[in-house]
């Protein structure tokens, strides 16, 4: 069953909602709300990785996740950590969270594949391995693929293998391809059409297509009233993707719209054990007829 990760940033500039769970009491709330919408995980970050973003002084980045991850996770609920600094991995792994979720895979901070080492031997926690090439560039002068899923499949195979190397358990690497780092729209979606190819790698992937811009950018294609134009807007295709990815077999999906996600899943699920209960009957009327 494809997981929902609920998107919770306590940032002042996060591309979607910066600003919106700044204090640590708000934080708390929208965390319990997303988890009584149905999230399985929520992804609680402290410094936004959007084009243009500005660094948080690690002091900073600590005093606005800690105590959230530390209230939501005492309640027992699972808890994962949005962010590139090792220190703040290993600060929200000892405050309670179950999930270290680097976009960077690894690659941002030296020392972060020991963190992650650390966290998964003395927690049992989940280290999530993104692809990037840097900082987000809107400009996508780092988006120069010649075959985009080859290539972020082959980066996320040596990031995993650094990874084990490291210490980390192989049975606590989850990839995520990264969509809108450093890749087109256009790559974006060759990425989730071949989804099956990071499969391959053995580890179970994480989507993250939640109100990016490559769903504005399919929405405007298909002409409309530019109803898609606010990330807001963005959601119920989110929701599509969501279903979509669970399909192709996505371990999860990370949203900010839970409910939307939730409600997707359901119907996928539901598709999905009609098509079994079909193949069930056929076979078993297949059967009944030769033994007659």
């Amino acid at each position: 069953m494809t997981l929902v990760m609920g998107v919770l940033n306590v940032t002042p500039d996060s591309f979607s909602d910066g600003g919106r769970f700044e204090s640590a009491a708000a934080a708390v709330r929208r965390g319990r709300e997303l988890f009584a919408l149905g999230a399985d995980i929520v992804d609680v970050g402290g410094e936004s990785t959007r084009p243009g973003a500005v660094a948080v002084p690690l002091e900073e980045e600590l005093r606005r996740v800690t105590p959230v991850i530390g209230e939501l996770a005492a309640e027992g609920r699972r808890i994962s950590i949005d962010t590139i600094h090792a220190a703040t991995a290993r600060a929200a792994v000892a405050a309670g969270a179950a999930i270290v979720n680097d976009v960077s895979g690894g690659t941002h901070d030296p020392a972060m594949l020991d963190a992650a080492a650390w966290a998964s031997a003395e927690h049992g926690a989940t280290f999530a391995i993104g692809h990037w090439r840097g900082v987000p560039d809107p400009g996508h002068r780092r988006s120069d693929y010649a075959d985009v899923v080859v290539e972020v499949r082959d980066a996320l195979a040596v990031q995993a293998e650094a990874a084990i190397g490291a210490g980390v358990d192989p049975g606590r690497i989850v990839l995520d391809p990264g969509l809108g780092f450093d890749k087109t729209g256009a790559q974006c979606w060759q990425l989730l059409a071949r989804l099956g190819e990071l499969l391959e790698l053995g580890y179970p992937v994480l989507v993250g297509a939640s109100r990016k811009r490559m769903i504005a950018e399919a929405l405007a294609s298909a002409g409309g009233d530019g109803s898609a134009s606010t990330p807001a807007e963005r959601d119920l295709a989110t929701s599509v993707v969501s279903a979509l990815a669970a399909r192709a077999g996505a371990w999860g999906v990370r949203v900010h719209d839970v409910a939307g996600s939730v409600q997707a899943l359901a119907v996928a699920a539901a598709w999905s054990a009609g098509g079994r209960q079909v193949a069930s009957e056929t076979e078993a009327t297949t059967e009944a007829g030769g033994a007659e």
